[in-house]
């Protein structure tokens, strides 16, 4: 008997045995999801991913990727409205969350994320799915798409990076844009090194307020990815300040690789987003099924500043795609 016949028995001891056939027999199509809201633990190597499945139903499931590195996916709650008629899936990846935290910086890795995905993606037995990315999580995502295509119906990338120069120039351009006072602040820090002093500190909530998260929605899931986010994670692999890459994913570049997705494609982006949106409609027109849809509104962080309709363009795409 299998996992989910047995949660079935569990949650039916009082449904009429006829509509309990009917719902069993379901299970035999291929189309039907055994995917069923409940959370745990998979084993990968250095540690324990956690993961949480919200929703039900038949169509195909939406696994999510959070941002970071070193992120979690509190911050990604808002998109649990999408699991009304299909299972969402989110996980913290390893080093932060509730995932295991981790020190090894060997774990620290692109391929080594991948493979957490990889390992979810077999132990919930998911045969064909979506992938949403955002942020860190679209330059997983592409990664992961490269090395496993198997089963993904089509990608969402949620404020992209697929190249640090673009990010860091698109940084640059968006730092012109903010008081002097603000610029020269930032400015001084990168020529000294120096991200811890108060001022630099000052320097980055402008920044923030501007372009990563312009509302206050959902605080506690802001509070909750504070306290569990992998510093050490984001500091090893990105570095110390949001405006310089220094860690190993500096020379990150997959432009040449976009012409290579060969499945529906939708980009996300806000209006005021970190992740420019004339990069990202640049990014569209290497990828040969990409939509793009602006968030009004929006800084980086578009499913808390507009979520209505971050979540109406993705559930629109989705649909779209199940038609299909």
């Amino acid at each position: 008997m299998n996992k989910v016949t047995k949660f079935i028995l569990r949650r039916c001891k009082y449904v009429p045995f006829a509509m309990l056939t009917i719902v069993l027999l379901l299970g035999a199509f291929p189309g039907f999801t055994q995917l069923y809201p409940h959370e745990g633990f998979v084993d990968v190597k250095g540690g324990k991913v956690w993961y949480r499945i919200m929703g039900s139903g038949n169509k195909p499931p939406l696994l999510l990727l959070h941002g970071g590195p070193g992120s979690t996916s509190y911050y990604l709650n808002p998109l649990e409205s999408i699991a009304k008629d299909r299972p969402v899936i989110f996980f913290d990846q390893l080093g932060c969350g509730r995932s295991t935290h981790i020190t090894d910086t060997s774990l620290m890795t692109i391929d080594n994320y991948v493979e957490q995905i990889e390992a979810l993606k077999n132990t919930l037995g998911i045969k064909q799915y979506y992938l949403y990315g955002h942020s860190w999580g679209t330059m997983l995502g592409i990664d992961y798409y490269l090395k496993h295509p198997q089963g993904i119906k089509a990608i969402i990338f949620g404020s992209p990076l697929f190249s640090t120069d673009l990010w860091i120039s698109d940084a640059d351009t968006l730092i012109m844009s903010l008081p002097d006072s603000i610029q020269q602040i930032i400015n001084v820090s990168k020529k000294n090194n120096n991200y811890s002093s108060v001022e630099y500190q000052k320097a980055i909530h402008a920044y923030s307020q501007n372009f990563t998260r312009r509302t206050n929605n959902y605080p506690a899931d802001v509070d909750s990815t504070s306290k569990t986010f992998g510093d050490n994670v984001y500091q090893y692999m990105w570095g110390p300040s949001e405006f310089e890459a220094t860690g190993t994913l500096k020379n990150y570049n997959r432009m040449a690789d976009l012409q290579k997705i060969n499945i529906p494609v939708l980009l996300t982006a806000g209006e005021y987003d970190e992740a420019r949106p004339s990069t990202v409609k640049y990014y569209q027109s290497l990828i040969p099924n990409a939509k793009f849809v602006l968030i009004v509104g929006a800084g980086h962080v578009t499913m808390m500043d507009n979520t209505g309709d971050n979540n109406k363009a993705i559930v629109d795409f989705l649909n779209k795609m199940d038609q299909q």
